[in-house]
Parts: C-alpha cells; structure tokens; sequence
C-alpha cells in the first residue's frame, strides 16, 4: 500500500465544477456592479476560499460589493444555475478501489465553504466515502498548510504515510509546505507545468492513471 491516507482536492479534481464556478463567479460580479470577470481569471482562482478569490480576482473592492459579490455567487451557485457537476468519469470506481483497503483513510482538502462541501456530499452521495474534511472556511485557505495539519491530527496520521491530490499549485504548494508528497492532475484547472514548480512525486494525465499508481 502507497499511501495509507489520500487527501483529494475536490473542484477540479474529483468533481467537474469549474464551468459552473466560472459562470457563477462571472454573474456575481456583473451583478456586483464589476463588471464581468474574464473566464481565465477564474479558473486560476479555483482551490482558493472564496474571499481570498474575490480579493483575488477584485483588488480595491469595497466592503459593500464585497459582499454583494459573495452573497450573489453562493445565490447563482446553488440556485441559480443548471450547469452540470458530474464526477469526472472513473472517480467513483477509482475511490472504491482505494476503499477496500480497510486500514486506509481518505479525507478531502477543499477551498469550499462547510455548507457547500457538506451540500454537494448529501446531493452526490458522496460524504461516506471521506473519513475527515477540511474546508476554507473553518481554517485557513490553500495554499496554508494548517487544513493538511489539522487532517493529519485528525486522523492520527504521520505526514510521510499521507499524500495530497490536486488540480491546481495550491493543492500542491499547500502539501509541499508540510513536507507532504503530492500527485498532480492534469484535468483541472493549472496547466502541467504550474504543477511541476511543487515538485510533484507523479503527475497523472488521466483518472485511471491515477488510481492506478495510488493502488499499487
């Protein structure tokens, strides 16, 4: 066994969410009175919190379209858009292969807030798969490590028995500061050579490759 903890990120990763991030970031802003964000800003911002990404994306907003802007993304994101968030194909069968090892843990390192990650767990039937979780929201955001500290104190877990899987040099920068291997994934949001800067122990082009290796 590889890994006895598998820490994933989740937009972008696991999930293929940024289309309907980007749309939703796009009509918050508008609505925000900003104007409309171009749609690379976006996705380069996925895998932060989401007040790190509205400074981000914002620099100077005042407090008042701050929060307009917030409040209006959480709006469109769960009840104003239709996009799709499937689960990018192969994840499902890949983290029950990872799961019929029953000394193995699996958690989740997310810039979503408690109430998203816990919502989109109850719609996609997905939270029992996850023995822990960390969101932006109820520590500090990637790329801080703290979310990975707490996991590890969690889960009782030593650093060297865990790696970080993710789609953007957050996930990876975040692991690399504890000291923790990383994988990267090639169907998100950075492109392979942003993952390469955090020195990768593997980058996987595909899902299959990917639990592939973390089988093996």
């Amino acid at each position: 066994m590889r890994y006895r903890l598998v820490i994933f990120d989740w937009d972008g990763t696991l999930m293929d969410s940024v289309a309907r991030i980007v749309s939703c970031m796009q009509a918050a802003s508008v609505d925000a009175g900003w104007g409309r964000l171009e749609e690379a800003a976006v996705r380069d911002i996925i895998g932060l919190g989401l007040s790190e990404a509205i400074d981000r994306l914002c620099p100077g907003i005042d407090a008042e379209r701050f929060e307009r802007l917030r409040s209006r993304y959480a709006y469109h994101f769960v009840e104003g858009s239709r996009t799709p968030m499937p689960f990018f194909p192969g994840i499902e069968a890949g983290i029950a292969a990872l799961r019929e090892r029953p000394t193995r843990r699996l958690a989740v390192a997310t810039g979503k807030s408690r109430r998203g990650l816990d919502r989109v767990f109850r719609e996609s039937r997905s939270g029992e798969w996850f023995h822990a979780s960390r969101t932006a929201d109820e520590t500090r955001s990637k790329p801080h490590p703290q979310m990975l500290e707490e996991l590890l104190i969690e889960l009782d877990m030593p650093v060297e028995d865990a790696v970080m899987v993710g789609d953007t040099e957050y996930d990876l920068a975040m692991a690399q500061a504890l000291g923790m291997d990383r994988v990267g994934v090639t169907w998100g949001v950075h492109a392979p050579e942003r993952l390469a800067a955090c020195r990768p122990v593997y980058t996987a082009g595909t899902v299959g490759e990917l639990f592939d290796w973390l089988t093996q």
